[in-house]
């Protein structure tokens, strides 16, 4: 059974600080063309910063995300998987809570980052194998 390691597992692990400015946040997130990134004080997860809370925290509030520390406006009610955790469980997690983007943890520490897109492109692959095994078997090949 595939486990959480084994997507985000010698990755690199992106993230911003507390302190930072959403406009520093943001121009980091694209310049990683990613949609969410980890919010840390040192190793502490303080929350997680995703486009959505850009639109609904501060363009709609019509914030200055130069002067807006990303602290403010991210989301803190943040729920980690670990790293041992099945994919399925990940999902479940997801679902239950409505979101797109896990912590991955090891202990207390944060060692990854999982999104549902990461979760999706891993199962595409494995279902692709899967079916180029069973074309060559019944091929026989």
């Amino acid at each position: 059974m595939s486990t959480v390691r084994d997507i985000v597992d010698n990755r690199k692990l992106f993230q911003a600080g507390e302190f930072d400015t959403v406009a520093q946040v943001a121009r980091q997130m694209a310049e990683l063309h990613v949609g969410a990134i980890l919010v840390l004080n040192g190793e502490s997860l303080r929350g997680i910063f995703s486009e959505r809370d850009l639109m609904k925290r501060v363009v709609l509030e019509h914030l200055d995300p130069e002067a807006t520390p990303v602290r403010t406006v991210m989301s803190t009610n943040v729920v980690a998987v670990d790293e041992q955790a099945s994919l399925e469980e990940a999902m479940e997690l997801m679902q239950s809570h409505n979101c797109r983007h896990l912590p991955v943890t090891r202990g207390s520490r944060v060692v990854g980052f999982l999104s549902m897109r990461d979760l999706m492109n891993f199962e595409l692959a494995r279902k692709t194998e899967e079916l180029h095994h069973m074309r060559a078997y019944i091929h026989g090949t």
